[in-house]
């Protein structure tokens, strides 16, 4: 080997930050408040309170390596703690407030953050919670200064600690890409909820991947209001794809309302948006009802869990937005897979095209690599049929899980098993068929919990679709139809089964169909656990 001759610069969130400064200063953040006002500078703006909260956090004690968590939704409060935390060395755990309160414990004692910053929405929760929590010496109310309450915990206030930095230039400490910088926790919907701790260097890569063409395609044209939490996973990427490219960055706070929504769409030109089925599915019906428009609106990237086909076709049919399916999880940064045409696929024809960019979760990028084993160990052919389990590995993949290091996550090539049954086609497209846990085994047969909620998700008046595996007699499982309807509309089962049964094969249908509101995890998925134990003996 003969050592390379290029400068040895370490990949690091800073530089995001001193870039959008340099190149897109004047380029505008427009930014919700929890207290109702929009808050509007630009990325040069951002960068400067960034440096004064890093000379607050100095100021509190916070050294390299401190965990300091948040909790706290789509602000520019939020995005400038997004550079000044890991910008010092130190480690940002963006704790997810839809958690249950012993879990959200559990993930600032495991994490050992010494401070926290929260919002006014959660001074309750805080306040509940505060007397167990051992490791936290800190509380910061990411409020303005007038409307400031310490509570029972004694807050400090937000704005008051960075008026009080100076503006002088900031020396952002150097150090190794490979240090922590975001730690972000699993949902917990088995066990405990399990810390993913993000490198610098995972990070950069990520955000300069994903905003590749054959990926979110982000430009400076663009007006890109993220829908997907900054707690969840980092909220895609977004908070570092956007000033790498120079995109007007439009933050919602927890307005994820349609006509909240809406007033940012219209009001900012917002381009592209993203976030989890359930925000597009109200959104969509709220369009029905009034009859807006999407406004400049052109691409909205979806994940979490599939995107029905008739969601799709609505966008584009009557809003000529494209919907971009992603797939992707807190163990991959999140991004993995982005249903992006391309030239093979178009030269089948646009009715192809929708075929596999609604029916797919999306296709191969570079820095993730993806692979089918079957159920003896075999690598699976790559023919769109094929399932089996879906394993991941790359330069912003999970090595192990924080403080379980000990834990062997990989198998002896390195590769991650990430729960999910899919395939992938000779085209680099990968389809989710199921969880692993989730898939319904009936009489040695697999039958595709996914497949055939994104069928009845497209019946007329149903507003979300759940099947789960129930315990049967003679064929060890069969599926259960659970529907939640839109508010005012009445179906009936029959009409769901009339529905169903020329778009399935027989033995996919379902033994029952039941109504009734449909549980959501922290994460906005469906909580199929508790959806089988609420109807665990329905079928016997």
């Amino acid at each position: 080997m003969i050592p390379g001759l290029m400068q040895d610069v370490p990949l690091l969130t800073t530089a995001i930050m001193a870039h959008a400064e340099t190149a897109h200063g004047r380029v505008e953040i427009v930014s919700r408040t929890v207290e109702g006002r929009v808050h509007r500078y630009d990325y040069a703006g951002m960068a400067a309170r960034a440096r004064r909260m890093a000379r607050a956090l100095q100021a509190l004690g916070v050294k390299s390596g401190d965990r300091v968590a948040s909790l706290a939704w789509n602000t520019h409060r939020h995005l400038e703690l997004f550079y000044a935390v890991p910008g010092l060395g130190a480690v940002l755990n963006t704790v997810n407030p839809r958690l249950f309160d012993d879990q959200i414990v559990y993930v600032l004692e495991h994490a050992e953050s010494t401070v926290l910053f929260y919002d006014r929405t959660f001074a309750p929760l805080v306040e509940r919670l505060a007397d167990r929590f051992t490791t936290v010496k800190t509380f910061v109310l990411m409020s303005d200064a007038e409307s400031h309450d310490p509570g029972a915990v004694g807050a400090l206030n937000y704005e008051t600690l960075a008026d009080a930095q100076s503006d002088a230039a900031f020396p952002w400490p150097s150090f190794d890409e490979n240090a922590g910088a975001f730690l972000c926790y699993t949902s917990g919907t088995t066990g405990d909820p399990k810390g993913v701790l993000y490198s610098h260097r995972a990070v950069v890569i990520h955000a300069l991947a994903a905003g590749l063409a054959s990926a979110f395609g982000l430009t400076a044209f663009d007006v890109v209001m993220p829908c997907s939490s900054l707690y969840h996973a980092t909220a895609w990427g977004l908070p570092f794809i956007c000033p790498i490219n120079g995109c007007k960055l439009v933050l919602p706070a927890e307005k994820m309302d349609p006509a909240s929504l809406q007033d940012l769409i219209i009001g900012e030109g917002v381009t592209f948006s993203g976030g989890v089925p359930t925000i597009w599915t109200m959104y969509l019906d709220w369009l029905a009802q009034t009859g807006q428009t999407v406004g400049q609106l052109k691409r909205v990237i979806i994940g979490g869990s599939a995107v029905p086909r008739a969601m799709a076709e609505t966008f584009k049919v009557k809003h000529g937005v494209q919907v971009l399916q992603i797939w992707g999880m807190t163990e991959t940064c999140p991004l993995g897979v982005v249903a992006t045409p391309t030239p093979s696929i178009a030269a089948l024809g646009e009715d192809q095209v929708d075929e596999v960019i609604w029916t797919r979760q999306g296709r191969l990028q570079f820095g993730i690599e993806l692979k089918i084993m079957a159920e003896d160990g075999s690598e699976a052919p790559r023919d769109g049929e094929t399932s089996g389990a879906l394993m991941v590995r790359g330069p912003w993949t999970i090595k192990s899980y924080f403080r379980k290091e000990e834990t062997v996550i990989l198998d002896a090539d390195g590769w991650f098993d990430t729960g999910d049954i899919a395939t992938l086609d000779e085209h680099g497209f990968m389809r989710i068929t199921d969880r692993a846990k989730d898939v319904i085994k009936t009489g040695g047969e697999w039958i595709s919990s996914i497949d055939l909620e994104n069928i009845a998700v497209a019946c007329p008046g149903v507003k979300i679709a759940a099947v789960v595996g129930i315990p049967h007699p003679k064929w060890e499982e069969r599926p259960l139809l659970v529907i939640e309807t839109h508010e005012g509309r009445t179906v009936t089962r029959d009409e769901v089964l009339d529905y169903l049964r020329p778009r399935i094969v027989k033995w996919w249908m379902p033994d029952d169909v039941v109504f009734a509101a449909v549980p959501l995890t922290a994460t906005g998925k469906i909580d199929k656990k508790t959806l089988r134990a609420a109807w665990n003996g329905h079928l016997t």
